[in-house]
């Protein structure tokens, strides 16, 4: 045995210097869910190299959610339900269990067959093969680790979705879109200036940003397969804080150029311009509901910077926040029946968030420089900016608060953090 776990760390060295594999975020895990289910990954049968990295893959997906407790499976190698021992397992306490095998195909596709095992019950939960490009090992644990956590917890998993954030060094400010865990950093721009308010098109395919390459604030659309970019607001003043309608035909900007910072609406084109708020203070950071029909915004119309609710297509305004201190940076969450935002308070920063019937506000984070939160797709997870060991960094808190983590970068600050959607 000692022979075999020499062999199989080996091959996950040579395979991580072989894919060039690693990690422009180191991720910090701090607390966990109320109840940790036990399971075990048993390192897939066959292919060695690609057993390990998938595993290496499963373990820190599963880990970061909070909600499992990993169980080490050495000494038992089963890979078919014919070669297990049921009550070997539940005497380690264990009760979830994933094995399986992976091969390479004649076509060079890479396949992996899993089943996750209901040790208590001695039941097949679930029984898959998911296959892939040579490339896209990574791709292949992180749509097992989903399946895991959507039987597991009754919640879509979120490993296979991506992040985009902003990370400055110095006066370099790049633009960059990475897995949910870190890997695979692509950099979409690279500029001297400030660029900030990333925004994620629903399909993914796009990005909207904000850049001052040219002295000012302007907002642009970028694609991510082909890089192509277009200029989309670039009037006299400020243009500002992109966000996408749901169905993706139009954007809400905040432009000054007729005196304050007000919402007004755009197609990604950059035609069909119009304004739909009027007031004589600052309206802006705009996000759409999930339906489409509402905005909302933080305004100081009121004195202070306090959150508001606009239909889309014009009416009422409705104040939705109160009490002492500021809120500002609102998000609505997937299922559009709360909303996440920035609350400051006596100096410090804090992710709230707030049920919209009961109007009822709850602290999701302990206090400090905490910015810019955005739900993941599911709902279950919030990114947001913070601040430790003197740098900016991303961190993560689960909707009750339980589970945290923080996302280091290799260098410099990680800003304006924001999740995309389902691949």
């Amino acid at each position: 045995m000692h022979l075999r776990l020499l062999k199989y760390l080996f091959g996950l060295l040579f395979w991580m210097q072989a894919s060039g594999a690693c990690a422009a975020l180191s991720i910090e895990i701090i607390g966990a869910g109320e109840h940790q289910i036990p399971i075990a990954l048993v390192p897939l049968g066959g292919d060695d190299k690609l057993s390990l990295a998938i595993n290496d893959v499963l373990t820190g997906d599963l880990q970061r959610s909070g909600l499992f407790r990993m169980i080490d499976p050495t000494g038992k190698m089963p890979h078919e339900p014919s070669e297990i021992s049921y009550p070997d397992w539940k005497i380690r306490g264990v009760e979830a269990l994933v094995i399986g095998t992976v091969a390479v195909l004649p076509n060079g596709r890479i396949e992996a067959r899993f089943r996750l095992l209901d040790v208590v019950k001695q039941t097949e939960l679930v029984g898959q093969a998911v296959s892939v490009s040579e490339a896209q090992v990574r791709a292949l644990g992180h749509r097992i680790a989903d399946l895991i956590f959507e039987k597991m917890t009754g919640d879509k998993g979120v490993f296979s979705t991506r992040i985009a954030y902003v990370n400055r060094t110095g006066q370099n400010y790049r633009l960059i879109v990475a897995d949910s865990d870190g890997y695979n950093e692509q950099t979409v721009l690279v500029r001297n200036e400030t660029i900030m308010s990333p925004s994620w098109s629903p399909d993914g395919s796009h990005l909207a940003y904000v850049s001052f390459e040219n002295g000012h604030a302007a907002v642009y659309v970028q694609s991510l397969y082909t890089h192509q970019r277009a200029l989309v607001a670039d009037f006299r003043g400020s243009n500002s804080a992109p966000a996408w309608a749901p169905d993706g035909k139009q954007l809400a900007i905040v432009l000054s150029r007729d005196g304050s910072s007000q919402i007004h609406l755009i197609r990604p084109d950059g035609s069909n311009l119009r304004r739909i708020v009027f007031s004589g203070g600052i309206d802006t950071e705009p996000n759409f509901s999930p339906d489409g029909q509402y905005l909302l915004f933080t305004s100081d119309r009121g004195g202070s910077a306090q959150i508001y609710r606009v239909p889309v297509d014009g009416g009422v305004v409705e104040r939705l926040t109160f009490g002492e201190g500021s809120n500002f940076s609102p998000r609505y969450s997937p299922d559009g029946k709360s909303f996440v935002y920035a609350h400051r308070s006596e100096g410090k920063f804090y992710v709230a968030s707030q049920d919209f019937q009961t109007g009822q506000m709850t602290l999701v984070t302990e206090g400090g420089w905490e910015k810019k939160p955005s739900f993941a797709p599911n709902g279950k997870l919030i990114l947001f900016a913070s601040e430790a060991r003197g740098r900016g960094i991303l961190a993560t808190v689960s909707s009750d608060g339980r589970v945290k983590q923080h996302m280091f970068t290799q260098n410099g600050d990680a800003r304006e953090p924001v999740w995309g959607p389902y691949p």
